[in-house]
């Protein structure tokens, strides 16, 4: 049996082929890991200049110490240990200073280490650009983890008791493992029934920690915002917007890039294209800021004119037990330390 179809039933079925059309395209040029940018066009002008300017009473933290000098290239990654060393990733290895700033040893690694973190009983955890290894103290390798494929990019882990939970930007998921390298779970894909609406990772900076309250928050940095799940994946929360204007908002097109839990559960925020470190509260309340651009970079802000411009390398955050907050910049691959200002 023979049916013709109508003129508007003919139009309807080509803009339905095209919508297909276009979405294969959007999915092949995804871009995952943030090399080719941030998709803008070259015509694309971002003035950060009156944006930088940040009024001097929302200061909260002085840097009264030199920087520590890592003494890489290129530097990827900070943690503070529990006995409150330093651990830089950077130049195929692993560098930890005491806090006088002294070189306390090196781990030499086979490639670039994305990022790591210092477990409770010494332990390093490192995270490769596809997989996990773990170290001793002395810099022995003690494991392996299996790779977790040609599209991961690792660029956060952190560890309590037995559970690991690992960032990767590549495949926009973070994975809980126990403390074996066993794969527990896959946290923050997609899942209508959870209410979880998927990480968005424009570049390869994805950022977890583990709070006091033993939830994990993780950024997403693409919407914005900080969320809270629990070890099952379960969202319990967010908190975060957006803004180009007021301080208390992430600017730019993914933000933040990293953060860090201070011990009174309050959150310090590292934000790129327009470099600043500033303070938020537990619940997510702006409370002022450590550092802004012009302290970090030497002026209150830039014009980015190229998306590569506008996908600067991002600094990362550390804190210790007495509040101090650790900056890496990796534009000069130094460590610098702010203490908070005391109240007269």
């Amino acid at each position: 049996m023979k049916t013709r179809l109508g003129t508007t039933n003919i139009k309807i079925l080509v803009a339905v082929f095209i919508a297909i059309a276009i979405g294969v395209v959007a999915i092949v040029k995804l871009d995952t890991t943030g090399k080719k940018g941030s998709g803008l066009g070259e015509e694309f002008t971002y003035d950060l200049e009156k944006l930088g300017i940040i009024d001097p009473n929302l200061i909260l933290y002085k840097e009264p110490a030199p920087a520590i000098d890592t003494g890489f290239s290129e530097s990827q990654s900070i943690a503070v240990a529990p006995d409150g060393s330093i651990y830089i990733a950077g130049d195929k290895a692993i560098r930890f200073f005491a806090e006088s700033g002294n070189l306390l040893g090196e781990i030499k690694l086979a490639d670039m280490p994305m990022c790591l973190t210092v477990a409770g009983d010494g332990k390093i955890y490192v995270g490769m650009k596809d997989h996990v290894e773990i170290y001793d103290g002395q810099g022995k390798r003690l494991a392996t983890w299996q790779n977790l494929g040609n599209d991961a990019v690792l660029t956060s882990i952190d560890v309590s008791k037995n559970d690991v939970f690992v960032a990767d930007a590549g495949n926009r998921i973070v994975y809980h493992f126990n403390t074996t390298g066993n794969l527990i779970n896959r946290i923050g894909g997609k899942d209508k029934d959870k209410k979880i609406s998927g990480f968005f990772i424009p570049s390869p900076h994805f950022d977890l920690a583990i709070g006091n309250d033993g939830l994990l928050r993780v950024a997403n940095p693409g919407n914005h915002r900080i969320e809270a799940y629990t070890s099952e994946g379960d969202l319990e929360f967010s908190w975060g917007t957006f803004s180009n204007v007021n301080i208390e908002g992430f600017c730019g097109c993914c933000n933040p890039v990293n953060f860090a839990i201070l011990a009174d559960k309050s959150f310090v925020t590292c934000e790129k294209g327009l470099v600043r470190v500033k303070i938020y509260d537990q619940d997510g309340v702006f409370t002022g800021v450590v550092a802004g651009s012009k302290q970090l970079t030497g002026k209150a802000g830039r014009i980015c004119s190229t998306p590569a411009e506008c996908q600067s390398r991002a600094f990362d955050v550390a804190v210790d037990a007495h509040e101090r907050i650790f900056v890496l910049d990796t534009n000069k691959n130094v460590v610098r330390i702010f203490t908070k200002i005391k109240e007269e």
